[in-house]
């Protein structure tokens, strides 16, 4: 009976915790994600943000990317928010409800190849079947489909703040050393 109570606290426990770092931040934030498109024939990395605050009151609420950069590799073109085919109203972020997918949020952003605009490419961040697609459409109507995956970007400020209590328990455990060589 014992095990049962130890496991049913820290499956309690766990829960609340991982609700807790998924959860939407009280007062407004720009949020940063990284992502990255995998399909049959190109890969590709980027970057986007947007105010967790101007999410829209729809029924699937959406906002509007601040700034969005995207790069296929071995590719030296640059792709931003304003090479969206529908820019000003358009690369959108949406939250996502899948329990399988653990990614939270969603991108719909949709572009022309700057080298070849007869291909049209789509990061669709709808899941279908438990995964974010990624299309490419070419000009013979060819479609190949990708995968998309994304990672939250942790502020700068977080990344400080974990460094200086770091530094500040190493220069600690320092001083504790140096105080027990000058007493022996």
């Amino acid at each position: 009976m014992k095990l049962f109570t130890k496991l049913a606290l820290t499956a309690s426990t766990l829960t609340l915790g991982f609700a807790i770092l998924n959860g939407s931040s009280a007062s407004a934030a720009i949020i940063n994600y990284a992502f990255t498109v995998d399909s049959p024939i190109t890969k590709g990395k980027g970057l986007f943000s947007f105010d967790d605050s101007t999410f829209s009151n729809n029924a699937i609420p959406v906002a509007l990317v601040k700034s969005l950069s995207f790069q296929f590799d071995n590719d030296s073109n640059l792709y931003t928010e304003k090479d969206d085919t529908e820019y000003p109203n358009y690369p959108l972020v949406f939250p996502t409800l899948s329990l399988i997918n653990q990614t939270p949020i969603g991108l719909q952003y949709s572009f022309y190849d700057k080298a070849n605009p007869s291909i049209y490419y789509e990061i669709n961040g709808y899941n279908t079947n438990n995964e974010q697609k990624f299309a490419i459409s070419s000009p013979n109507n060819q479609i190949i489909f990708g995968n998309v995956s994304y990672s939250r970007v942790p502020e700068p400020s977080l990344l400080g703040g974990t460094l200086m209590a770091c530094s500040i328990g190493y220069f600690m455990k320092r001083k504790v050393t140096l105080a027990k060589k000058v007493k022996a």
